[in-house]
C-alpha cells in the first residue's frame, strides 16, 4: 500500500501544488483544510482525501494524523493585525501538530519555516516561525526536516511577492522603502514544491534544515525593475528613508485595518534573504532556476521572454 502523507494548509497556493505533485509520485495524500474553507475546491478533483481541522484546536488534529506515515506542515499565517494570531497559528499551532504527529507515530515531519527566521531583527512572524522550529527539533519520536523558503514568487502566488507587485503597479512613481540594496534569492513556487517532494520520506534529509532558495541573488530594486520590464513597463523609483517608513507604518497601523505600509513590510525591504541552498543541492539534487528565467516564465510571452534591454542581476558564487 502506498504511504500516506498529511499536508496541512493543503488548500493554499503552495499546499495545493504540493498535493498534486505528491499524488503524481504515488503518495496517498490527505489534506488538512479549515472548516468551510472555499479554497478546498482546489483539491476536490485531485483524489486527495480532505479532512477539516484547525491547528489551533488539538482535538481536531487526531483524525488528520491517524495512519499517516509523514506530515508536511505548511499551514501558517504571514500577516495579521493581531500578533496573537501569529503566535496562536505559527508557534502554538505547530506545537499542536508536533504533539499529534508524535502520538500517531508519524515517521517523518517536514516543517515549512521561513527565511525570515534568519533576520538580525526578527519580525513577529519570524519570531513565531523560529519558536516553532524549536518545537520540531525538540521532538524525538519522529525524524524531522525543516525547510526555509526565501521570497516565493509565481504569477498568481507568493503572498509577499504579490504585495510587492501591487506596490510596483499602484503608483506612477514607485515609492521604495530604503535604498533597495537588500539581496534576495527569490524562489519559484514550483521549485519549493520540488524541494519538498525530494525531502519527504528521504532518510538523507532526516534531522536537517535546508534553505529552499532560488538559483540567483538579486537586489530588491533590481528585481522590481526586472518585473516592470517583463511587463513592458518602466517607472521611476523614489527611495524613502527607512526611519520615515517605520514612523509612517507605526501611525497607519494604529488607524487602518490594512495599511499600505507595515513594519513587516519595512523589514522585508531592508533585510537580506539570499540564503545558500548548496546543502539542498548536494543532498537532494535540488536545482532551482534563477530569478531572470523564473520571472520570465511567469510574466512573459514566448516573444518577450528574453527582452534585449534586460539588465542582468549580479550573481553570487
Amino acid at each position: 500500500m502506498n504511504r500516506l502523507v498529511l499536508v496541512t494548509g493543503a488548500a493554499g497556493e503552495m499546499g495545493s501544488r504540493l498535493v498534486h505533485r505528491l499524488l503524481k509520485e504515488d503518495w496517498r495524500v490527505r489534506g488538512l483544510v479549515l472548516p468551510g474553507d472555499p479554497l478546498r475546491e482546489r483539491l476536490t478533483a485531485s483524489g486527495c482525501e480532505i479532512v477539516e481541522g484547525d491547528v489551533r484546536d488539538p482535538g481536531s488534529l487526531t483524525a488528520a494524523v491517524d495512519g499517516a506515515d509523514a506530515v508536511v506542515h505548511a499551514a501558517a499565517v504571514i500577516l495579521a493585525r493581531d500578533k496573537r494570531i501569529l503566535d496562536a497559528v505559527n508557534r502554538q499551532g505547530t506545537a499542536n501538530m508536533v504533539a499529534a504527529a508524535a502520538a500517531a507515530q508519524v515517521r517523518h515531519f517536514v516543517y515549512v519555516s521561513s527565511a525570515s527566521v534568519t533576520y538580525p531583527r526578527l519580525t513577529p512572524y519570524g519570531r513565531s516561525k523560529l519558536l516553532a522550529e524549536a518545537f520540531v527539533r525538540a521532538e524525538t519520536r519522529f525524524a524531522y526536516t525543516i525547510v526555509r523558503p526565501t521570497l516565493v514568487y509565481d504569477r498568481s502566488g507568493g503572498e509577499e511577492f504579490q504585495m510587492f507587485l501591487k506596490l510596483l503597479q499602484r503608483y506612477p512613481v514607485v515609492p521604495f522603502i530604503g535604498p533597495g540594496l537588500a539581496r534576495k534569492s527569490p524562489v519559484r513556487a514550483e521549485d519549493v514544491v520540488d524541494g519538498l517532494a525530494r525531502v519527504l520520506g528521504n532518510p538523507i534529509a532526516f534531522g536537517k534544515t535546508y534553505n529552499l532558495s532560488g538559483g540567483e541573488s538579486i537586489t530588491l530594486e533590481e528585481m522590481g525593475r526586472l518585473v516592470l520590464l517583463l511587463q513592458g513597463r518602466s517607472k521611476p523609483f523614489v527611495h524613502v528613508p527607512v526611519w520615515l517608513c517605520r514612523g509612517i507604518a507605526g501611525l497607519l497601523g494604529l488607524t487602518m485595518r490594512r495599511p499600505p505600509i507595515t513594519q513587516y513590510g519595512v523589514m522585508g525591504f531592508t533585510n537580506h534573504a539570499d540564503l545558500d541552498c548548496a546543502s539542498a543541492a548536494n543532498d537532494l539534487g535540488y536545482q532551482p532556476v534563477g530569478v531572470r528565467e523564473g520571472l520570465a516564465r511567469c510574466f512573459s510571452t514566448a516573444e518577450t521572454a528574453r527582452p534585449r534591454a534586460m539588465a542582468e542581476p549580479r550573481r553570487t558564487s
